[in-house]
């Protein structure tokens, strides 16, 4: 068996998801943009290095937008929003929802997250453990992020489990349980939006379905897309780099006294967490819009491609020492977030998030441990999120 071989072999199975990086090593040493099978039965193209990978998030020649590309109908009534567009399209659908992510308008949330962190830990003070991914991780981006929306605070639990299906979805087949959920979301979202209709309120939601852009509004299919994108996009992105970033410092113990005594080290620290153990492991798809050459890689027009994030931020060609978890190290270009025009939008508000949600946990248990050993840990099956299903602590020493 050949190197290629025996690298695709390793890819995707049980021991990579629980440690990917040792394989992205070889990977970018020995063929950084490799021809391979997706668990999800598709052919493409995987692309591991930092360099390479930069330049194919901003490569026009490479369409988030499967219509246009291979002239396929969208497969999902979730998939019509700007992570999934080119332009102009994909202008339009984002003006409509940046101006709620805004930097001040971000800035101006800090003490209102910090009085829900308080709370969640308030919560669990009297207890001797947690965990850490249901009772924080999770509640914290959910709820900031359903008060954005509008969404009641009896649902949440439910786009829980709705977003874990799509998300779940996005590299197996479908089976019934996945389909139902589905259907729940999609009613759920026609009866909010004929409410909000009625009586619109001063939430995200009501401004996106009462919305005009230049006399453009959002068609009901646009809707389900852009509402189903900010849900998940806006709580697991966060719930991870939480839950990653914790996990490295438990697991580096003089890091964390560092960020301990100096906790104003928290947005050099949230930085090197993204990097490090970012919580997206590849970008969603992209295709070849045309024959083209991509580093010396001879690509067909409809070839699907995937960025390895996750690898590229660990490139010894741009990082020192990239396996080195280090909170002091100088801010760096990591592709935790993307790059280009479809750079997450919500990246300031998951940063704020988790600078909050790391530092406070700090300080009011500034002893909490791991239950249990480090390989036990269950890691989240799938190739958008990367992230334990759970991390059991103790509370005090």
């Amino acid at each position: 068996m050949n190197v290629n071989e025996s690298l695709k072999n390793a890819l995707f199975t049980k021991e990579f998801t629980h440690n990917p990086y040792p394989v992205y090593e070889k990977l970018r040493h020995s063929n950084p943009i490799m021809n391979l099978q997706f668990p999800d039965g598709r052919h493409g193209w995987l692309i591991s290095s930092y360099a390479e990978a930069v330049e194919a998030l901003k490569d026009g020649r490479f369409s988030k937008d499967v219509t246009k590309a291979m002239g396929a109908e969208q497969t999902s009534v979730f998939s019509t929003n700007m992570l999934f567009s080119d332009p102009p399209d994909h202008k339009r659908l984002r003006g409509l929802v940046q101006k709620g992510f805004t930097p001040q308008r971000i800035a101006d949330m800090r003490s209102h997250i910090q009085e829900i962190a308080d709370g969640l830990l308030d919560a669990v003070s009297s207890k001797d453990t947690m965990n850490l991914i249901d009772e924080y991780a999770f509640k914290l981006p959910i709820i900031v992020i359903s008060e954005i929306l509008g969404v009641p605070a009896e649902d949440q639990d439910k786009f829980r489990v709705w977003s874990n299906s799509i998300i779940g979805a996005s590299n197996q087949e479908m089976n019934e349980q996945v389909v139902q959920h589905m259907n729940e979301f999609i009613a759920y979202l026609r009866d909010w939006f004929a409410k909000v209709r009625e009586q619109p309120g001063d939430d995200m939601i009501s401004q996106l379905v009462i919305a005009e852009n230049q006399g453009d509004r959002l068609s009901e299919q646009e809707l389900y897309g852009v509402v189903t994108l900010m849900i998940i996009a806006g709580h697991e992105t966060t719930v991870n780099l939480i839950g990653n970033g914790v996990l490295a410092l438990l697991e580096h113990p003089e890091q964390r006294k560092l960020l301990q005594e100096q906790p104003e080290r928290i947005h050099g620290a949230i930085e090197e967490m993204l990097r490090y153990n970012g919580p997206v492991e590849f970008s969603t798809s992209r295709w070849a819009t045309e024959d083209l050459e991509f580093h010396g890689v001879h690509m067909k027009k409809g070839d699907l491609v995937v960025i390895a994030l996750n690898s590229a931020n660990r490139d010894s060609a741009q990082f020192e020492d990239p396996d080195l978890f280090d909170i002091t190290r100088e801010k760096s270009q990591h592709l935790a977030f993307g790059k280009g025009i479809h750079l997450c939008l919500g990246a300031p508000l998951a940063r704020l998030e988790g600078e909050i949600a790391i530092n406070t946990l700090l300080r009011r248990f500034p002893d909490f441990e791991l239950q249990g050993n480090f390989d036990e840990l269950e890691w989240r099956p799938g190739m958008i999120v990367r992230g334990v299903k759970e991390i059991p602590i103790s509370l005090r020493s």
